[in-house]
């Protein structure tokens, strides 16, 4: 699938297709599972930018979505609810206690992918991270309108994330 026909996709569209017609066995947790596992312990908010940004860069390098749980643009930045609700309550995650996810079930490709993504991202703090994705289209578009901490389930769609990340 070209770029170009992702970005004229809408997310319900693009979610519905992906559905349907691409391989989408792999979850959240599979990912978060072989991120935990390559980095080691991390504060469950630095896990969601991780997260957020293996889905950006897979969109833009492999033309597809890593997993199909929508990212939300909260007001610390993007987050997978279905992931948080596993974590919450949790300041850190360590690779012995998430005992959910598979990492088995990533193809080499995906691996590629997210281990680059942990070149660039993973040293980083989850503060960081979080200023990093407040400077950037995906999640501002998302929060148009909204309070620096005003409450909100608006999706970051796959549409801005690959039209964004293949422009810088």
């Amino acid at each position: 699938m070209k770029i170009q026909f992702l970005k004229c996709l809408t997310y319900d569209i693009y979610s519905y297709l992906c559905g349907k017609f691409l391989p989408m066995n792999i979850d959240v947790f599979d990912v978060a599972k072989y991120i935990i596992q390559q980095v080691g312990p991390m504060s469950t908010m630095k896990l969601q930018k991780l997260v957020y940004y293996c889905q950006a860069w897979s969109l833009v390098w492999d033309e597809q979505p890593l997993f199909k749980e929508p990212i939300q643009a909260w007001a610390n930045g993007p987050v997978v609810p279905e992931l948080y609700s596993y974590h919450r309550g949790h300041f850190t995650v360590e690779p012995e206690e998430f005992k959910i996810g598979n990492a088995s079930k990533l193809s080499d490709e995906q691996k590629d992918t997210i281990d680059t993504v942990l070149l660039s991202y993973a040293d980083k703090t989850a503060k960081w991270l979080i200023d990093l994705t407040h400077m950037e289209d995906p999640w501002l578009i998302a929060r148009e309108g909204l309070q620096p901490n005003d409450r909100s389930n608006q999706v970051i769609t796959w549409e801005s994330m690959a039209e964004y990340y293949s422009s810088i």
